[in-house]
């Protein structure tokens, strides 16, 4: 069950407008960020029915951690890391129970495509699930969301440095597979 709220959580609380262990402000967190963590992780694994499983399971992992959160990251930003680490983690798993139906579908190694196969379209979205989950999660962020590289930082538990190096490199992975 939730913790009763101390004296230095009831200072937090004023400072964020959450208060550690609280539950309604856990509810009040839910209500305010869901849409928003569900949007950020369908850039990430790529669907919506994933991305909704992922969202859940993340809210569950931070309800159990919510008396230990701590006011000097923002409540989303703390909530969309553990969102984003739980998507990453699906992905890997994805990527595991998916490959033996790949090799079976890929069949016998080929050595010319067939050109309908290689005149295939893609879309943006397409090639933003392509890219590792990381960079994916960066891109979404500051350009579906609008957050701003230390905001991003914070969410994502990094530098601001690493988030440009990681907006930087998928952009430039986007582009030369859009151009191509």
């Amino acid at each position: 069950m939730l913790a009763a709220i101390s004296e230095r959580d009831r200072e937090q609380e004023l400072a964020t407008g959450y208060a550690p262990g609280s539950a309604e402000d856990f509810d009040r967190l839910y209500r305010t960020s869901y849409a928003r963590v569900v949007r950020t992780l369908v850039g990430v694994v790529g669907s919506q029915e994933a991305a909704e499983d992922c969202a859940q399971e993340a809210f569950a992992r931070a309800l159990s951690a919510w008396s230990r959160w701590k006011a000097e990251v923002p409540a989303e930003a703390w909530l969309h890391r553990i969102a984003i680490n739980t998507a990453i983690s699906f992905k890997r798993k994805e990527t595991i129970r998916a490959l033996p139906s790949l090799l079976g579908r890929l069949g016998p190694l080929r050595l010319h495509s067939d050109p309908p196969d290689t005149a295939r379209t893609t879309t943006i979205l397409d090639e933003l699930r392509r890219l590792p989950p990381k960079q994916a999660a960066a891109l979404v962020m500051r350009y579906y969301h609008g957050y701003t590289n230390r905001e991003i930082a914070a969410a994502l538990g990094v530098s601001e440095r690493t988030v440009g190096q990681r907006i930087a490199g998928g952009l430039a992975k986007l582009r030369t597979r859009i151009e191509a």
